[in-house]
């Protein structure tokens, strides 16, 4: 029995290794994106369509998110240094917050002058506000995108999630407030913490990290070193119920700004994150419920429309504002449509808070998050080609040409 089930695990990772080296193949020919590809693999392997994933994968999911997300956060913390901000800092922190507030106010003003009760407008309102900073990222990777607009967009999706979080948190003591619930200033602790305290974690963790690593073994920083403590900040967030992302991003920001001595940090995280993201993309595509698409109705088509329109003006608003370029105001809300993981947490805790209001919001979100994932790709792909940021005279990277 025991021979069986390590067998089923062995065959099932090396059956999904293979299947992302097949959706990186096909990539190369194709305008589609690897992650996007591996989201629709893993949706055909998955429950809705094929359904070939032993049950244990479903225990998988939520170790490997935190994971392969936890490295995608040390890797842009990399680009949150004092120098990036002197020459970015203005747009990206503009952007950030314009796209936060303006999707926020026009995804609730809309829906609630179109009669949707006030409580579910606000939690869409705030639930908006969430990206996908892991598929934006491997979309940059794939691509080899670079340039100023590359940076921005990295930039803004290093904390864009932060602002949505804690506004997040607002709206649920907002909502508590109004029905009379108690606890309101504990849900408003608990939403400063969960910033506040991941911060903390990624400067106990990064300032330690920044002097010893690449001293420990003259001249170079070792996997084992790199990886092993940007895994205990995953674990060390998750044990004190603040954001794993965010303390990463903290984490990779003081090694970049501190470490002056060498960056091989990042390019060791470099050389193991793929397989993780691999396995990440697959079983989020596995995930996916074709069903719920179907249950998404007009709050549901509202909600996205709403939410690409208020991307975009509040990129072009938040990037006036930073006196950011012209392709920057053009493309930008249009590279920052991708929304995943962050979304299904929010609502997830939005159902536990309100379960009166569960069967609203969770096809709502689950449904527009499908297309969100599948199509966002795309769109960042798009932006990027159209910057000049990907080689545009075949909208492939080299790797691809």
């Amino acid at each position: 029995m025991e021979n069986h089930f390590a067998a089923q695990i062995l065959m099932t990772f090396g059956g999904l290794f293979l299947l992302g080296l097949i959706a990186d193949l096909v990539g190369r020919y194709t305008p589609l994106p690897r992650v996007t590809l591996l989201l629709l693999s893993g949706l055909v392997i998955g429950p809705s369509v094929l359904d070939w994933l032993p049950p244990f994968t479903d225990r998988w999911f939520p170790v490997l998110t935190n994971i392969a997300l936890t490295m995608i956060g040390f890797m842009l913390g990399q680009k949150i240094t004092l120098s990036a901000f002197r020459n970015l800092g203005r747009s990206v922190f503009g952007i950030s917050v314009g796209v936060v507030l303006v999707t926020a106010s026009l995804v609730f003003i809309a829906l609630f002058l179109f009669g949707v009760p006030f409580e579910i407008a606000l939690l869409l309102a705030g639930i908006s506000t969430a990206t996908a900073p892991a598929a934006t990222v491997d979309v940059v990777n794939e691509y080899h995108a670079e340039g100023k607009f590359t940076d921005t967009l990295l930039g803004i999706v290093s904390i864009d999630d932060a602002w949505g979080l804690f506004l997040f948190s607002l709206i649920l003591a907002v909502i508590q407030s109004a029905g009379g619930q108690s606890g309101v200033l504990q849900v408003l602790a608990t939403g400063a913490w969960e910033v506040g305290g991941a911060v903390l974690v990624g400067l106990l963790l990064g300032i330690p990290m920044a002097y010893l690593t690449g001293r420990i073994c003259p001249g170079e920083a070792t996997q084992a070193e790199a990886i092993g403590i940007v895994l205990l900040c995953a674990g060390l967030a998750v044990w004190l119920d603040v954001s794993y992302l965010l303390a990463a991003m903290v984490l990779g920001s003081v090694v970049a700004n501190f470490a002056k001595h060498h960056d091989r940090p990042f390019h060791a995280i470099e050389g193991v994150e793929w397989p993780f993201l691999v396995l990440f993309f697959l079983l989020a595509g596995a995930a996916l419920q074709i069903e719920t698409i179907r249950q998404v109705g007009l709050l549901g088509l509202g909600y996205i429309v709403l939410r690409v329109v208020g991307r975009m003006l509040g990129s072009w608003i938040g990037g006036k504002i930073g006196n950011a370029d012209s392709q920057i105001l053009r493309w930008m809300g249009v590279a920052l449509l991708p929304q995943a993981g962050v979304a299904i947490g929010m609502v997830l805790l939005a159902s536990q808070r309100f379960p009166e209001l569960k069967d609203t919001l969770l096809p709502v979100i689950l449904g527009s998050t499908v297309i969100f994932e599948l199509t966002g790709p795309i769109m960042t792909r798009l932006a990027l080609l159209r910057t000049g940021n990907i080689p545009s005279h075949k909208g492939l990277s080299p790797e691809k040409s």
